[in-house]
């Protein structure tokens, strides 16, 4: 998928068979394990490289979601957990809305890249203190899915929407479980999600139900759409996907799902004409207040 975004630097570098279904084993997810720090830490090299090959798949779809949502001129948008701040400058560019706050726990990469309207705050959304005002859009994408008490910290983003504003919401949802054919590529994913589970706590078992959550927050006109973006060889979601892998390596043979040598074979596949498979769509769900 193109994007109108800038093209980051090229860088170096469980089907017929049963799911592997709930781990027997006690999840580490309950101990301090965060996205950020135990894996994908911002200061690793190419970590915002990574990070943009994924706004190369998805930044598209969402701006085209976000303004027919309205998002325009005189909105004041917040984006939670902004990453290198795709979104953000783009609502700002295209959209031409009135101001961004752009909030993340780690704010390197949004400090690299300013631009009029865009102001930067570095911030923990999950802490008790945080309470940035109200604003017309609430934005969050692939933030949820890595915290704990989900349904509480949607309730608490939909205080943050003003009366008439949205609440719009991203999050994983796997393709690679149940009757998904077993190749090298699925078996890596497997063991991502259940490698990342168990180190940071991330979960997207919920996301289906993130419509009925929205609604429980009080908000209304509550939809849905997913999107799932086309695994082809040098695609951005393959290469988001490739350097996921080598970043959280550690997590995904530590599952026993998958070894080494599995998860070099399966970065050939994915880079090869041979591979059919479904990349982990984007969920995205909004609601009014």
């Amino acid at each position: 998928m193109e994007s109108r975004g800038p093209e980051p630097e090229p860088g170096p570098e469980p089907e017929p068979g049963p799911d592997p279904g709930p781990d027997p084993r006690p999840s580490r997810a309950g101990g301090g394990g965060r996205y950020g720090e135990d894996v994908f830490p911002p200061e690793a090299a190419g970590e915002g490289r990574r990070i943009d090959y994924g706004a190369l798949a998805y930044d598209d779809v969402t701006l085209t979601r976000l303004r027919a949502l309205g998002a325009g001129p005189g909105w004041r948008c917040l984006d939670v957990g902004a990453g290198t701040g795709t979104v953000s400058r783009r609502l700002l560019t295209e959209a031409g809305v009135e101001g961004v706050l752009a909030v993340d726990r780690d704010v390197r990469f949004l400090a690299e890249r300013p631009v009029p309207g865009l102001d930067v705050r570095e911030a923990d959304v999950t802490a008790p203190d945080f309470a940035p005002g109200r604003f017309r859009l609430v934005h969050a994408r692939f933030v949820l899915m890595h915290l704990p008490g989900r349904e509480r910290m949607v309730a608490r983003l939909a205080e943050l929407v003003e009366p008439g504003g949205v609440l719009v919401l991203s999050d994983a949802v796997d393709l690679t479980s149940g009757v998904a054919p077993e190749t090298p590529y699925t078996r890596a994913m497997r063991a991502m999600w259940r490698g990342l589970r168990d180190t940071i706590g991330t979960d997207v078992s919920w996301v289906p139900s993130s419509p009925a959550w929205l609604r429980a927050a009080g908000l209304r006109r509550v939809g849905a759409e997913i999107h799932v973006p086309p695994l082809l060889p040098g695609s951005p979601i393959s290469r988001f996907w490739a350097d996921t892998w080598e970043r959280s390596r550690a997590a995904m043979v530590a599952t026993g799902l998958v070894d080494d040598a599995g998860l070099d074979e399966a970065v050939r596949y994915l880079e090869s004409e041979e591979c059919a498979a479904l990349s982990a769509g984007m969920l995205t769900v909004w609601g009014r207040r």
